[in-house]
């Protein structure tokens, strides 16, 4: 038996001014910094072998909060860019309410939640499931088969990538998940990798 506990970063300055922020490196807000100690109080009672986070410090200052909260600060750090937010393109920067007054709020959904549409000069979230799974199938799935306890802090769409995948979710169903910031989702896997639970802590 094996746990996998994912969390979506804290707020970021972005995520407050609701702009499209993908891989433009943007820091955490205070409310940001507060949701991921909050998320190590949840993880007070959990131990984890390995740590694996994105290139971007809005989840490495997530990940070092929860790490810091919950005395863990000497198990190993793997940072990888495959595990990076989605890419939007020419989109990031741009506020969001103000996208949608100009291409209409039926084009902005599309970018924003198709599975395999992606904005212009950017990723759809089939690409980034494209560059996830293969790490997460190389590098963290045998870790996990091995019986270690993993913790991943990244992003909402890396992150969605991770659970379409792993709960085996249709395009459909996909586009209708939202990913909270800050809280974490456990899964504990048997060893054959089957989900035995999953859950939000």
């Amino acid at each position: 038996m094996s746990q996998l506990v994912i969390v979506r970063h804290g707020q970021s300055q972005w995520n407050l001014e609701n702009r499209f922020t993908g891989e433009v490196d943007i820091d955490l807000t205070e409310e940001g910094r507060k949701e991921a100690h909050e998320a190590g109080e949840k993880l007070k009672e959990y131990h984890f072998d390995t740590a694996f986070t994105s290139a971007l410090k809005r989840a490495h200052e997530t990940l070092h909060i929860i790490l810091d909260t919950i005395k863990e600060n000497t198990i190993p750090i793997i940072t990888d860019k495959a595990l990076n937010e989605r890419n939007y393109g020419d989109l990031q920067g741009l506020n969001k309410s103000e996208t949608a007054l100009k291409f209409g709020n039926e084009q902005v959904h599309i970018w924003r939640r198709s599975y395999d549409i992606a904005p212009p000069n950017g990723e759809s979230l089939k690409d980034t499931y494209n560059r996830v799974i293969p790490y997460y199938k190389n590098e963290i799935e045998p870790k996990l088969k091995s019986g270690k306890e993993i913790l991943i802090v990244a992003h909402g769409n890396s992150l969605r990538s991770l659970v379409k995948y792993l709960e085996n979710l249709s395009d459909a169903d996909i586009s209708e998940l939202n990913i909270p910031t800050g809280v974490p989702k456990l899964y504990v896997f048997d060893s054959n990798m089957n989900i035995l639970d999953t859950r939000y802590l």
